[in-house]
């Protein structure tokens, strides 16, 4: 997955967030998109994702040198964000099942190894609504990580995670995502700190 950003900018009202965007997002690569909170991060990671429109310049997208239509995007993606709610009268057994009938899981690893993995196999037949913050986040991350799409989106991944939760997701991180495009929305070092790549939102300004 490739994706180019030309000239690209959002305003809201008459106020701009950023502007002219110049940035390719290659495949293989972990980038962060960083900066102080209310910046746009999230404003550009909801863009790059097809959930926001930009209000100026155009995005690429193309998956092994095939160009994708903008309004596709959506099926190549998997995405983790604190704003995202999840369906809380599901169990997490359920709401991995639900995920993977649109989306299935790598190497069609089974629900109860994604559970085990991310430490919730205890849990897997307990609704969403009895978990701890904690808790949430990880099935956030299981949906998201282990969905078998090239890109993946993560805002604020460690939000509400404690220290093992959140050596938990950097071991995800790098067992399960090296062949796909990973974006990072973030301004703590935590959460991406195992990027190679960085685009600072101040930049365009």
């Amino acid at each position: 997955m490739t994706i180019s950003l030309e000239k690209t900018g959002k305003r809201f009202n008459y106020e701009w967030i950023f502007r002219k965007i110049d940035f390719t997002f290659e495949k293989g690569n972990r980038y962060a998109i960083l900066g102080p909170n209310g910046s746009g991060k999230s404003t550009l990671l909801q863009i790059i994702a097809g959930s926001l429109t930009q209000s100026e310049g155009k995005i690429h997208y193309s998956l092994n040198g095939q160009s994708l239509a903008n309004e596709n995007v959506f099926r190549y993606l998997s995405l983790a964000t604190p704003y995202l709610e999840l369906i809380e009268e599901y169990t997490l057994a359920e709401l991995l099942h639900f995920q993977k009938e649109f989306k299935p899981f790598l190497n069609n690893i089974s629900i109860e190894a994604i559970a085990k993995a991310v430490q919730l196999d205890n849990a897997l037949h307990k609704q969403i609504r009895y978990f701890s913050s904690g808790m949430k986040q990880r099935a956030k991350l299981a949906q998201a990580i282990f969905a078998d799409t090239p890109l993946l989106l993560l805002d604020e991944p460690c939000t509400n995670l404690d220290e093992a939760g959140i050596q938990l997701y950097h071991d995800l991180l790098m067992q399960f995502t090296t062949n796909k495009l990973v974006i990072i929305s973030s301004n703590d070092v935590q959460e991406y700190s195992a990027c190679n790549r960085y685009l600072h939102i101040t930049d365009y300004k």
